[in-house]
């Protein structure tokens, strides 16, 4: 069972597939993690400004390793725990130029697939429900105001409420990333549409599960 779950940047995606992987008794996939490892792990061994290509950040896809643990898959670089690195500025600023390249995502998908192939799974990315799984029995598309996404990632990063100018300045970057993300970021036909502009997260969480319930007709986690 996969149940696909995508949508622009800062729209809940990772947290609330972990949720609903949580509440399923499913492992959740972020796949959004993985291009991250191998950004970081080609950071590790090369300058920022290296005109880098597809068939080369994959070559340091072995040193990247997706593991089953609790109700996720961690990734792991080298074998060791990444996820501060994955997540800090340097990486997230070159995450989006790696994500375009056709190997990069090629090899993503193909670890993304080789997961669910024996667990149930739950997957947040940008093609999941287009491109990765087309047949996933579920599909979510999360969209939520840019403004919204803004305070929400900054609430998140800061532990405190921004301030409207630091809302406003991370809602241009966020604007500027969904543009650079666009072609990626494309809602399946058959996609459910869930807009969490005016919803809490266990509101999010809530509603997914009752349409994965739905669609399987299983009992649910308690």
């Amino acid at each position: 069972m996969v149940i696909a779950i995508d949508g622009p940047a800062a729209s809940g995606k990772s947290s609330t597939a972990q949720w609903v992987a949580q509440r399923l008794g499913y492992r959740h996939v972020d796949s959004g993690s993985l291009y991250r490892a191998l950004t970081a792990a080609a950071l590790r061994d090369a300058a920022v400004d290296e005109p880098w290509s597809g068939e080369q950040l994959v070559t340091h896809g072995p040193r990247v390793s997706l593991r089953p643990e609790g109700s996720s898959f961690v990734v792991r670089i080298d074998g060791a725990d990444c996820d501060a690195e994955i997540r800090d500025n340097a990486v997230t600023s070159q995450v989006s130029r790696v994500a375009s390249m056709p190997e990069v995502r090629e090899w993503v998908n193909a670890q993304v697939r080789q997961a669910a192939q024996t667990h149930d799974v739950v997957v947040d990315g940008r093609d999941i429900g287009t491109v990765v799984f087309p047949n996933a029995p579920l599909k979510i598309f999360l969209v939520a105001d840019p403004w919204e996404r803004a305070r929400r990632r900054l609430n998140q990063r800061l532990e405190r409420r921004p301030s409207d100018d630091e809302v406003a300045e991370e809602t241009d970057l966020l604007v500027q990333r969904d543009a650079k993300d666009a072609t990626q970021t494309v809602q399946a036909k058959d996609a459910v549409l869930l807009d969490t502009t005016y919803l809490t997260q266990p509101e999010q969480v809530e509603r997914i599960v009752a349409l994965a319930h739905a669609v399987t007709h299983r009992p649910l986690v308690t």
